[in-house]
């Protein structure tokens, strides 16, 4: 039997949401281990070879994190397969780059592009709120962030508002109807709408209804919601503003555009 965690992926077994070629090799970069889980994550060298197309090869990623190029939320990553994942900021200050990791309306990463001012920030969902033995406060967020002394208003599956800089709160965002969100997780992964009906079942999962700005309604589990804003979303949303089309719309789209 073999000891220790696993240290290869293949690239069949990559997450859908990367979307690699199946016919580009056997193996996949593997994610080392971070904030983010495995299937929820977009790894470094993805970012700077297939989607930016700054490097050809694994090689040449290395060599440009080497090289202290690329930042994850203010702070310089060195590992090729740092796993980057949902609302993280991607800066490379020498391109001048700067992108938020999203999700577009089917549930696969999109690199954003931001503003300095958008990029100082993100937003945070809150998993835990606990006391430390000497009875601190602190918070621990979906990207494993441990903020101490948070505002008692605080409370689980709320989203807050972190300075990437100083790692402090700076504003919070309540998960309750009638506020925005994005659907983070499952099939509706990168849809955005607003609250509605809450389901509470308890011992199993809460059900929430969503409505979307043309006025679809989806429902999907309370731990896939991420509260973004109240009326307006406090992150700049990817091209569609996360309004899923049925196959109907997508293909009017197309025929529309051909025609032009």
């Amino acid at each position: 039997m073999p000891r220790g965690p696993k240290k290869h992926l293949k690239r069949l077994n990559a997450p859908k949401a990367w979307m690699l070629g199946k016919m580009d090799g056997i193996w996949a970069p593997r994610p080392s281990t971070g904030p983010h889980k495995l299937r929820e994550c977009l790894p470094l060298v993805l970012i700077l070879r297939n989607r930016l197309k700054y490097a050809l090869t694994m090689q040449e990623c290395m060599s440009i994190c080497m090289e202290r190029l690329v930042q994850v939320d203010g702070k310089v990553r060195t590992d090729e397969t740092y796993p980057a994942g949902f609302m993280d900021v991607i800066s490379m200050p020498q391109s001048g780059d700067q992108f938020r990791l999203l999700y577009d309306t089917k549930g696969r990463f999109v690199l954003h592009r931001i503003k300095d001012e958008e990029a100082s920030y993100k937003l945070c969902r809150v998993q835990k709120v606990q006391m430390t033995k000497k009875k601190i406060p602190f918070v621990v967020t979906h990207d494993g962030r441990t903020i101490r002394y948070p505002d008692p208003l605080i409370k689980v599956n709320d989203t807050v508002k972190v300075d990437v800089t100083t790692n402090k709160i700076i504003g919070h965002i309540k998960n309750e109807m009638g506020n925005l969100c994005m659907v983070s997780k499952g099939r509706n992964a990168g849809r955005v709408g607003t609250i509605g009906h809450i389901e509470k079942h308890p011992g199993s999962f809460d059900i929430v209804q969503v409505k979307d700005a043309s006025g679809n309604v989806f429902a999907t589990r309370m731990q896939n919601i991420f509260v973004v804003g109240e009326k307006k979303s406090q992150v700049s949303l990817p091209k569609g503003k996360g309004i899923k089309l049925s196959i109907h719309e997508e293909r009017a789209k197309l025929q529309q555009k051909k025609k032009q």
